[in-house]
């Protein structure tokens, strides 16, 4: 009980929060919409099913295959260093345990389309006028908080940090 109380993983209970909030978002859109659906929310922001085969911004989406299992291998491995990271990093270090937290959630949650799927369900589309950004979800979305928290965490004093 003491690794739960005080270690980084008394997030567990964010992490899951996440993932949980990930996967029912990337369901309802695979059972609601049809691939390369398009829902305009803003004149700015879609909803559009895409399904990326590839790693951010669809690298090696196009590689044959073999990258479904990499990226996987990839996934669980950062997934495990971050587990054990976050069982030896104290309650105190609120910065860093937010950050591995949200990692970690994003990483499982495009793990699990990967591991199900072969490929991750991509949804939000940002544009304007002809710029398009690549369609993202919630797990890319906790992913990119939690590197800017890391490293934000890495330039800021741990004294700053306490919680």
């Amino acid at each position: 009980m003491r690794l739960f109380k005080e270690t980084g993983w008394r997030w567990w209970w964010l992490i899951i929060g996440f993932i949980v909030l990930d996967q029912l978002t990337k369901q309802v859109v695979h059972q609601q919409m049809a691939l390369y659906d398009s829902i305009e929310l803003l004149p700015f922001f879609n909803l559009t099913y895409v399904r990326n085969y590839g790693a951010a911004f669809s690298f090696l989406s196009d590689a044959g295959g073999w990258q479904r299992w990499f990226f996987t291998l990839i996934a669980v491995v950062i997934s495990m260093v971050i587990a054990v990271w976050l069982s030896r990093v104290g309650r105190q270090e609120l910065k860093l345990n937010l950050a591995l937290a949200l990692v970690l959630a994003g990483a499982i949650g495009n793990l699990i389309d990967r591991m199900v799927f072969g490929y991750v369900i991509d949804f939000f589309h940002l544009y304007y006028q002809n710029w398009h950004y690549p369609a993202f979800n919630i797990a890319d979305s906790v992913i990119c908080i939690g590197a800017g928290l890391l490293i934000w965490d890495s330039f800021s004093s741990k004294a700053e940090d306490k919680a």
